[in-house]
């Protein structure tokens, strides 16, 4: 069921709708420059809620979702207003993503472009086959976090726990906290002016901007990894 909710918004509430309807409801707006407030109610940890959307929506989950919560997103600001289940904003192609309680593993995973911040901690694999999206994530984040991350950026305010960035490719990561391990070919990089402005222009985007970029430390790949070495076989 959905119902106004003032001036250009609606309500779209769960507890009266099933799952495909909801989604059915927020993907009637693709491929529209429609800028509508949608608030959904009741997500109970409903799985794939809010995912496919293409248009400039901005939509308010009031509740915890479950997995691949605003999947495949485009163009659409999603905000939870709690946690969020595994595969998070899983193959975002551009918009924005905010989580405001914690996320689970392989959020982001292959995600091409937009932003993800995360208010709480992240689980395993964060940014998992990151493709060039950006996160944030303002907590900490979990083992193996930026496996494979072939392009785009983790800022991490916290810590990140053991094999961070394991091959890693041309994607960066910013550590504010403490590193337990780095993964295969995953070092740590100076930071240039460059890398200060990215990260500055990263944390004003994600409400940081009172937090100083000189803070971070930056990791990414040693290029080691890149063509098959026999003297590497242990680590492939």
């Amino acid at each position: 069921m959905t119902t106004a909710a003032g001036d250009n918004a609606r309500i779209v509430d769960l507890a009266k709708l099933s799952r495909r309807e909801a989604n059915t409801v927020l993907q009637s707006y693709n491929g529209t420059s429609n800028s509508t407030l949608i608030r959904v109610l009741n997500p109970a940890g409903t799985h794939a809620l809010a995912c496919g959307l293409d248009a400039p929506l901005a939509v308010e989950i009031d509740g915890h979702t479950g997995y691949y919560c605003a999947g495949m997103n485009k163009h659409a600001n999603v905000a939870v207003l709690g946690n969020a289940g595994q595969g998070v904003a899983e193959n975002m192609m551009s918009g924005r993503v905010h989580v405001h309680g914690n996320v689970s593993q392989s959020a982001a995973a292959t995600a091409h472009g937009g932003l993800l911040v995360v208010e709480g901690n992240a689980a395993a694999r964060c940014g998992i086959s990151l493709k060039g999206a950006d996160i944030v994530v303002k907590g900490n984040v979990g083992h193996m976090s930026m496996f494979m991350a072939q392009a785009g950026c983790l800022v991490i305010l916290g810590d990140a726990d053991e094999a961070l960035g394991d091959s890693i490719y041309e994607a960066a990561i910013y550590v504010r906290g403490r590193v337990k391990s780095l993964g295969a070919d995953c070092v740590e990089k100076e930071i240039a002016d460059r890398h200060c402005d990215q990260l500055a222009s990263l944390l004003e985007a994600s409400g940081c901007s009172g937090i100083d970029a000189s803070e971070f430390r930056r990791f990414g790949s040693a290029r080691e990894l890149y063509n098959f070495k026999q003297e590497n076989i242990g680590v492939y």
